[in-house]
């Protein structure tokens, strides 16, 4: 395999997992469509610094423990289900009083501006959290190293190349909701949007609780 056949190969492998439905897509799509396009792209910003980190811990061979190591990879699972369970509850629970609600982990921008911030945060942990990404990376991603090649110069390359597809991609969907947001922003659409999203989050948590590696 050549370094442009490699490059060519991940790039769409990449691709097709990010435009993927899943925690991610539902979580950037309905903070866009209820918090604003501005607490979005924090979201999709810290989701897509998750995926930064276990690329970088894989370059590094570090994500190998994951797939060899029953104990690790339960530990990040059980955490990654809790908060995803926690995450969707919040949603089913939120009420207007709360929109204003601060903290890293609530689901809310403050009145103070550090919104944004709160949504990196959430975005960060939603991702960094899941050890199947982690598992993925580790997996994955050496398949496309060309033979001979330096694991951790392309390691960082295909973790690039997977960022800025996770950007552009989840910009595109934030940028897709705009139009529609005056008729988004009614409460009965809201609150369907917070419980539809905290049903599929507190499901993708579940799902990933009861996962059970051989």
């Amino acid at each position: 395999m050549t370094d442009v056949t490699a490059l060519l190969a991940f790039t769409a492998a990449a691709g097709l997992l990010t435009v993927t439905p899943g925690p991610d897509t539902v979580l950037v799509l309905r903070t866009a469509a209820v918090e604003g396009a501005r607490q979005a792209r924090f979201a999709a910003f810290g989701i897509c610094a998750g995926l930064f980190i276990w690329g970088t811990a894989t370059s590094l061979g570090l994500t190998e423990l994951l797939a060899v190591s029953r104990i690790a990879y339960n530990a990040v699972r059980i955490a990654g289900a809790g908060y995803l369970v926690y995450l969707g509850i919040r949603m089913w629970v939120r009420k207007p009083e709360l929109h204003f609600e601060t903290g890293p982990l609530s689901g809310a921008p403050s009145r103070n501006g550090n919104g944004g911030r709160l949504w990196l945060v959430r975005g960060l942990l939603s991702n960094v959290l899941n050890p199947k990404v982690g598992v993925f990376y580790a997996t994955l991603l050496p398949q496309f190293i060309p033979r001979g090649g330096s694991v951790i110069a392309y390691g960082f390359l295909f973790t690039l190349v997977h960022v800025a597809e996770g950007l552009l991609w989840l910009t595109l969907l934030t940028i897709a909701v705009g139009p529609l947001r005056s008729w988004l922003g009614r409460p009965a659409v809201m609150r369907g949007l917070d419980c539809g999203t905290g049903t599929v989050l507190i499901g993708a948590g579940v799902a990933l609780a009861l996962d059970r590696r051989r």
